[in-house]
């Protein structure tokens, strides 16, 4: 909670929200707002991120006959948090009140929130999570820090229209030239996941045992995972079967 030196370009922060980020995090715990507008304007935005001391070493010493535990040398680090699904993220912070809420022990770094994600990226964490306990807690997901670390739009792989979500046109692209060359595959397509946020469904020549089947999805998996547009822009993928007519 040390005051920011007159050389860092932070130097006139009070700590406060950005005004305009908090309309966007309303608008879309509202529905109003797309979360990729919130990534937009993170864009531009400095966020905190919590640095926690930490011992290295510790031991004990004797005071008026009792042994007490002390630290002999401590250090300061920034922390991951584990999504429900395993990946590790990176909290940031839009605030100091909205860091003090989570941890009253951290200490705030201002960083821009570009800088955070390349950090993210650089430890191998897949997700930014803001304000993790809120007053509007978001996930950033890993194709969207990609592009903040980049310094690059992040295009969604889901799209809205009047009819709800549909699959970008250049990923359903992709998601089809992947899986139409894998022997078997009689047809393919991309739409919107229920467990992940792409499904991949494909329609099969009938009669393949277990082991074929395995096969084939082994290949149409490889072929995806080397696919830029789904990497770049999927955030997950689930694989459905679907009968070939």
């Amino acid at each position: 909670m040390r005051s920011i030196q007159p050389t860092s370009p932070f130097a006139g922060d009070d700590g406060s929200a950005d005004a305009e980020l908090v309309r966007l995090l309303e608008g879309l715990r509202a529905g109003s707002t797309p979360l990729r507008d919130v990534v937009a304007r993170l864009a531009d935005t400095r966020v905190l991120v919590p640095v926690l001391a930490e011992a290295e070493v510790t031991g004990t010493t004797e005071h008026d006959g009792a042994a007490l535990e002390v630290d002999k040398e401590a250090s300061a680090g920034v922390v991951a948090l584990e999504s429900p699904d395993g990946r590790r993220a990176l909290p940031v912070f839009t605030s100091v009140a909205a860091m003090q809420a989570w941890r009253s022990d951290a200490r705030p770094v201002p960083v821009e929130a570009r800088r955070a994600a390349l950090s993210a990226v650089d430890e191998q964490w897949s997700l930014l999570v803001v304000d993790p306990a809120g007053p509007i807690t978001v996930q950033v997901p890993r194709p969207a820090v990609w592009a903040l670390a980049q310094g690059v739009e992040w295009r969604p792989a889901l799209v809205p229209t009047a009819d709800g979500l549909e699959v970008d046109a250049e990923v359903a692209r992709a998601v089809g030239d992947a899986a139409a060359p894998v022997q078997h595959v009689v047809r393919a397509h991309a739409e919107p996941g229920r467990k992940a946020e792409v499904a991949v469904v494909l329609a099969l020549d009938p009669g393949l045992d277990r082991a074929g089947l395995d096969a084939v999805l082994g290949q149409v998996n490889a072929r995806l995972a080397a696919a830029r547009p789904i990497a770049d822009r999927v955030d997950s993928l689930e694989l459905r079967i679907a009968a070939a007519r």
